[in-house]
């Protein structure tokens, strides 16, 4: 909409656009948090019908159409008027339940959570070069990582070659090529999203990296210094000893979904996402959209939509046209239709899966596409740079610039 006749109010809790595709490279040390951000107000710096308003939406009037935005930005008792709205706030990590074991199996879903894991993969090494008992250093060195999605696959990858090749020489009390990485998923193939021929190619590429991988499993139970799986068919479940526990099994909308929800009268599914017309209105409400992760929409094939990246841009160009033709008397867009370009994977260097429509690809051939599809969608020209510097010289090396451990 930067040439619409149109006010733009961008209301964010961030002051920075975050491109999550790349977050695990963070969790792992192989990008700084900087490089993979860019504040919001340099993205839109040259739109001048848009403004950024740093707060937190507390609550929705969609009859009156007033936003109450966090008091502190927004000035006591105000609230902010709008004529359309748009909705995209995402998903957050989803425990099924059991909410108690976040603190013991932190997920992906922001820089905070990122440098947390970071800390805590490369604080496990640490203690494992002091632990002298030998049961006590190999629960260190076992890192469980719940759920085989891209994010799973691409972090059970990473640890794996931080281990292996990474931390090569770097101590001397213990051998971080020992370390025992597991990948746990529930269903019986991982990237369940890619073809069962990739899915394969992905599982053969993590065991060629030392990564245990555990299909038909379900986690039931974590704790301090153990998770606990059981194997589709058994009766007994298996304790593991492991300090480093990653969650990446399941996602639900954020918290606003539930409120826009009521506000609307709205029915969400299981994973707490609004059930959108075909438009990516609300029922009821033409004037709001609800777009992203926080929107359920099937497909052609009446599955939902999955949440990724594509997904939620092509929505966004979506609803800009649909305001667009609105504004100028023309019939709006219709009905939102997906058009799938293909389906990108990493598991490690030179080590990816790769679907663009009946064309599969794996190993150097995906990787080489994957590492161009996200430079081209990497916002900021500085970052790409950067970026593109920073793999190749992790690339020739098998380094990673930002092994740092910061936090608590």
């Amino acid at each position: 909409m930067r040439h619409a006749p149109v006010e733009v109010t961008l209301i964010d809790r961030r002051n920075f656009h975050l491109f999550q595709p790349l977050l695990y490279q963070v969790a792992t040390g192989s990008l700084s948090p900087g490089e993979i951000a860019t504040p919001l107000r340099a993205v839109l710096r040259r739109q001048a019908n848009a403004r950024v308003l740093l707060g937190t939406v507390t609550d929705v009037d969609l009859n009156a159409r007033i936003l109450h935005v966090d008091p502190m930005l927004a000035g006591a008792g105000a609230g902010i008027a709008y004529d359309t709205l748009v909705v995209a706030t995402g998903a957050r990590h989803a425990y099924f339940g059991r909410e108690e074991w976040a603190k013991h199996a932190p997920g992906l879903k922001s820089i905070e959570d990122a440098l947390e894991i970071r800390r805590r993969i490369l604080s496990a090494f640490e203690a494992a070069e002091i632990e002298d008992d030998p049961l006590l250093r190999r629960a260190w060195l076992t890192f469980v990582v719940v759920g085989a999605g891209p994010t799973g696959v691409e972090l059970a990858g990473q640890i794996a070659e931080i281990a292996r090749d990474t931390l090569r020489g770097n101590f001397r009390a213990m051998d971080p090529s020992q370390a025992c990485v597991i990948l746990v998923e529930a269903a019986d193939r991982v990237l369940l999203g890619f073809p069962p021929k990739l899915s394969e190619r992905a599982a053969d590429a993590l065991r060629d990296l030392g990564v245990s991988v555990r299909r038909e499993c379900r986690v039931v139970n974590v704790e301090p210094g153990a998770v606990t799986i059981r194997d589709v068919g058994q009766a007994e479940p298996v304790r593991i000893a492991t300090q480093t526990i990653i969650w990446a099994a399941g996602v639900q909308a954020s918290s606003f979904t539930a409120r826009l929800a009521e506000a609307a009268d709205v029915p969400t599914d299981r994973a707490g996402r609004l059930l959108v017309n075909p438009d990516l209105t609300l029922p009821g409400y033409p004037e709001v959209f609800a777009i992203g992760d926080m929107a359920d929409l099937p497909d052609t094939d009446g599955r939902p939509l999955p949440g990724i990246a594509p997904v939620a841009m092509q929505q966004g160009e979506h609803v800009a046209r649909t305001i667009c033709a609105r504004l100028a008397g023309r019939p709006p867009a219709g009905a939102f239709a997906y058009k799938d370009k293909g389906t990108l994977a990493t598991i490690g260097r030179a080590r990816a899966v790769a679907q663009i429509g009946r064309l599969q690809l794996w190993g150097l051939p995906a990787w080489i596409m994957w590492l161009l599809v996200h430079l081209l969608y990497l916002v900021g020209f500085q970052n790409r740079v950067l970026v593109l510097l920073r793999w190749s010289f992790s690339f020739v090396t098998r380094g990673r610039g930002a092994r740092l451990i910061t936090g608590r």
